[in-house]
């Protein structure tokens, strides 16, 4: 079995001044919401073994406030940066992980957390998917290669404001 941890970066900062939406930083309330969510990881014993993030500034300040531990073998790509359910995909089929965090965008984030799961969890946020959104879910496979659409269970969903 394969677990998958597919989440949107928390808020950002469209008052920041950055350069490119590429370098948007995360705002307080994105800093607050993403070390909530890394409290709620390791409460619930939710901690991935290889990360797979996005390039932008404010997946990988969001993957830092998580203040996941030491040693996860950890990859930052372009490929992920406003990535397509399908470029996601793609890129989850060369996770070599047991638990793999997906750090991405909207759409293409929760186009793919709609997609992967055979049922969607009972949750008001889903479909909204806002930012800091989280999906635990796993998958009857023994190789990421193997993963495609609806095979996946959710286990679990979250929002920061749920926390």
């Amino acid at each position: 079995m394969k677990t998958l941890i597919l989440m949107r970066h928390a808020k950002s900062d469209w008052s920041s001044g950055a350069a490119s939406d590429h370098d948007r930083p995360l705002n307080a309330r994105g800093q607050q919401a993403s070390a909530a969510l890394g409290d709620w990881l390791r409460r619930e014993k939710i901690l991935p073994d290889q990360v797979l993030c996005s390039s932008a500034k404010r997946t990988g300040e969001t993957l830092l406030g998580l203040d996941l531990p030491d040693g996860i073998d950890t990859r930052f790509t372009r490929d992920l940066y406003l990535a397509t359910h399908n470029d996601i995909l793609h890129v989850m089929r060369q996770a070599t992980g047991q638990v793999v965090l997906m750090l991405g965008h909207n759409p293409g984030i929760s186009i793919t957390a709609s997609e992967v799961l055979a049922q969607r969890p009972d949750h008001p946020k889903f479909d909204q998917y806002p930012t800091g959104a989280t999906l635990v879910a796993d998958f009857e496979i023994d190789d990421w290669r193997d993963a495609d659409w609806g095979q996946a269970t959710a286990r679990r969903f979250v929002v920061p404001r749920d926390l």
